[in-house]
């Protein structure tokens, strides 16, 4: 199967060359891709889902892979949950990597506060409602956080039974560890969430002009396959597209700051036009916020729960 005929259904899909993806439609709050990398003996596995329940399924799809090339190493692209959150089902013993900027986000937001926020917080009736509808599906009482094992700083090569994968970080950009795993002889990159695929990228750290620099980066590999964090599998054009976007963000929210305005306001403000019609809208809260501080670096940080609350808040303002 080429990477080209790869349908947007959810489950494992073989891409060729060794690899596979495991996509999660329809790409939103949590449903999140990984990818397995398998060679002559030994696999790769590209990130963990965001409950045990899903990880489970995940590895039991990729079993008859597994068994014929066992798992060897698992690499955490960032620290967001919904890519790491399944690390506790993975075999005893398995190395597990991620940036070492990655491994203090994990570090900093175990399961037990993903399901104190999304779960148990009283933050509103907006709010509840969001996180009901986003994050209902998810379950994460019960799950203890297994972190990495080791850690690098920038770029790291490994050797999966006899191939190369490059791991290189590319972050700060969706967050501060983003890292992606370059397989060079199949040309092929996992960006994880580097890159969001017909849907509203959220720059929990930005800048801009980090993010795009990113994804330039992975452009400049000149892949054959690209399998984002979130969404379908990617062509240059789609990568485009998302670039687009936050440019397109960046001029608005720039000329509301300039303007005087609050974020909170900007947000409201801006017509999302042709992007309307993405997924997770309300992700423009949290952008306009990103923009805001990098504009004015002395701003105090805006706690992660109070950016949800605006999300809720917009997505209640701003009904389809």
């Amino acid at each position: 199967m080429t990477p080209r005929a790869a349908s947007y259904r959810r489950g494992l899909h073989e891409l060729g060359d060794g690899l596979h993806a495991f996509l999660q439609p329809d790409g939103g709050w949590g449903w999140s891709n990984a990818g397995l990398i398998v060679a002559d003996g030994a696999s790769l596995l590209v990130d963990t889902l965001f409950d045990l329940a899903l990880t489970a399924e995940m590895l039991e799809a990729m079993a008859p892979h597994l068994r014929r090339n066992p798992l060897a190493i698992a690499f955490n692209t960032h620290g967001n949950g919904d890519h790491c959150y399944g690390n506790r089902l993975l075999p005893d013993g398995i190395t597990i990597i991620a940036s070492a900027a990655a491994d203090e986000e994990i570090r900093a937001v175990p399961p037990a506060a993903a399901h104190a926020l999304f779960k148990e917080a009283d933050l509103g009736p907006e709010f509840r409602a969001f996180a009901d509808e986003a994050f209902g599906p998810f379950r994460f009482a019960g799950n203890e956080l297994r972190p990495p094992t080791e850690t690098f700083a920038s770029e790291h090569s490994v050797r999966v039974g006899d191939r190369e994968v490059q791991l290189m970080r590319l972050g700060p950009a969706h967050t501060d560890g983003d890292a992606i795993a370059w397989v060079p002889d199949a040309r092929a990159v996992f960006t994880g969430d580097i890159l969001f695929i017909k849907g509203t990228p959220v720059m929990w750290a930005g800048p801009v002009s980090r993010w795009l620099a990113a994804t330039e980066r992975i452009l400049a590999l000149d892949p054959q396959v690209i399998v984002p964090g979130h969404g379908p599998l990617a062509d240059p054009g789609m990568v485009r597209d998302m670039e687009e976007y936050l440019r397109f963000v960046e001029q608005e929210a720039t000329l509301r700051f300039r303007a005087g305005m609050d974020p909170i306001a900007a947000a409201d403000d801006i017509d999302l036009g042709r992007y309307a019609d993405w997924g997770d809208r309300e992700r423009i809260a949290v952008n306009v916020d990103a923009i805001y501080h990098e504009l004015d670096p002395a701003l105090p940080p805006t706690p992660v729960p109070e950016l949800f609350v605006r999300m809720a808040r917009w997505r209640a303002r701003h009904p389809r």
